[in-house]
């Protein structure tokens, strides 16, 4: 987008006269506005530490926060039965302005019920997410959104996004438009909720960050908002060029390119997770040390088997990057980071040699449209196989929230000022 038309539509945003759809389930009328995604999370069956027990949800209202990148006065919210082995009834779904993100109290006056083809309930097929019908609600680009449903029976197999690093509150009854949820019980997870959508001016476009637990934010701050995503998308909306770009968080920690590991591999969840995304134009791809740690972790392996895991990674960038141009998306690699003396994956030289070799395929021109050098950005110079011991969360694999604020900052923001 243009200054001049993010400074205008700027002003159009201040005065308040955006127009919405004009019934629900419209589109947007003759204004050129467009839907983008604002906030999203990635769907996976939770592992059974994170998952909620079955009783936990019968009855129950659960509320949820969430913060938005790009702000606006009409939006979409969409409820996930991505992995439910049958449908899942949703009696109730309400928004609202939260107190604040580490607490479930809300703005009463704010409170707004969504509908779903014009019901206030809706059942969603097994394998299915359901998007509801716009509303108008006036929310600040960077602000917290608070989603409370209601359930009667809990889902036979639960969807959610175990890293949101976000507290979550369930209790008994129906309480979706409660100022607050006494004795409420917490867990910091996410359950049922992929993704909102804004309506914004005309040029306005998403980024998915496809990642791993570093893109998730493990070692970030629980309620801080302080992963590399949440900088970036900081440093997007202080940019009037790129005001109207959204960020959209698609890490779950622990995935694998080529493998299942924590969640399905970043291959087969590339169509639900990339590609069905609001408004995307641009795809960040940051995946890669859990398949390079995982090969030597329970010991050394030949020199073959290096070659082939290469190949491999090499083989499925490719493949993400020829997929995401087909439906016209500029993909941007990122360059892996420094994980010697990892006491999770113990990598020796032979790893760190391999990590070498794909960070420069990354970087030579010709593969990617673009890159991020996080690893240059992160590794320590007198050794450059470690992290920075600043920007070192403590386990040598994942940053710090300092180590997250120094990757968020070196995304150049001219990769997205178009």
């Amino acid at each position: 987008m243009k200054p001049a038309r993010a400074i205008a539509s700027t002003v159009l945003f201040i005065l308040g006269v955006w127009f919405s759809a004009a019934a629900a389930g419209a589109e947007p009328a003759s204004t050129g506005q467009v839907w983008v995604g604002s906030w999203a999370a990635s769907q996976q069956i939770p592992e059974p530490q994170n998952a909620l027990a079955p009783e936990d949800l019968r009855n129950a209202t659960v509320r949820q926060i969430v913060r938005l990148s790009v702000g606006g006065t009409t939006l979409r919210v969409h409820i996930s039965n991505a992995f439910g082995a049958e449908p899942l009834q949703f009696n109730s779904v309400h928004i609202a302005r939260p107190v604040s993100s580490a607490s479930p109290d809300i703005d009463p006056k704010s409170d707004r019920a969504l509908t779903f083809s014009g019901a206030s309930d809706v059942l969603v097929p097994a394998g299915a997410e359901y998007i509801s019908d716009p509303i108008d609600f006036l929310i600040a680009p960077l602000s917290s959104l608070a989603i409370s449903f209601h359930f009667d029976a809990p889902p036979t197999v639960e969807t959610g996004h175990p890293g949101s690093r976000e507290t979550s509150w369930r209790l008994h009854g129906d309480f979706v438009s409660a100022a607050t949820l006494p004795e409420a019980s917490h867990a910091d997870h996410w359950y049922q909720i992929s993704g909102i959508d804004v309506l914004a001016p005309p040029g306005s476009a998403s980024i998915v960050a496809l990642g791993d637990s570093i893109t998730d934010g493990h070692g970030a701050t629980t309620n801080g908002n302080n992963r590399w995503t949440d900088v970036f998308a900081e440093r997007l909306q202080a940019s009037p060029s790129t005001r109207f770009i959204g960020v959209l968080n698609q890490g779950i920690g622990g995935n694998h390119l080529l493998t299942d590991g924590l969640g399905p591999n970043a291959l087969s969840r590339l169509d639900r997770d990339v590609l069905a995304q609001t408004g995307i134009r641009w795809l960040i791809l940051f995946e890669g040390v859990n398949d390079l740690g995982g090969l030597t972790r329970n010991g050394e392996v030949t020199s073959g088997e290096h070659s082939r895991l290469v190949s491999r990674i090499l083989s499925s960038y490719q493949q993400i990057v020829v997929r995401a141009h087909a439906h016209g998306i500029r993909v941007i690699g990122a360059t892996i980071t420094p994980f010697a003396g990892s006491d999770y994956y113990h990598p020796g030289p032979a790893a760190e040699a391999d990590r070498q070799i794909v960070n420069a395929w990354i970087r030579a021109p010709g593969h990617f449209d673009a890159f991020i050098d996080f690893d240059k950005a992160l590794r320590d110079p007198s050794d450059p196989s470690r992290l920075l011991p600043a920007y070192d969360c403590g386990d040598h694999l994942h940053p710090n929230p300092a180590g997250y604020k120094a990757m968020g900052e070196v995304v150049p923001l001219t990769l997205f000022a178009d």
